[in-house]
């Protein structure tokens, strides 16, 4: 899994957690809600911009995002 993957994987995570909609969050972080399905499919990527907004909106902060991805995308490259 490459770090786009795991960061979305990431946010897909937190989104389930606090129990709100692929497209709630998108629209309530002021995004398509194609794109945010990109951002968690990891087909798109998010600027410093976007995660900050993805950040607000899921009620956390940027580094709890990256480092879910951090820990998802080391845990893929175990041996």
């Amino acid at each position: 899994m490459d770090i786009g993957e795991a960061f979305g994987k990431a946010v897909k995570i937190r989104r389930v957690e606090v129990g709100i909609s692929q497209e709630a969050l998108a629209d309530k972080a002021g995004f398509a809600r194609s794109f945010l399905s990109g951002i968690e499919l990891g087909s798109k990527s998010a600027t410093v911009n976007s995660v900050w907004r993805l950040a607000i909106a899921l009620d956390c902060k940027p580094s709890d995002l990256w480092l879910t991805a951090e820990r998802l995308h080391r845990g893929s490259h175990v041996i």
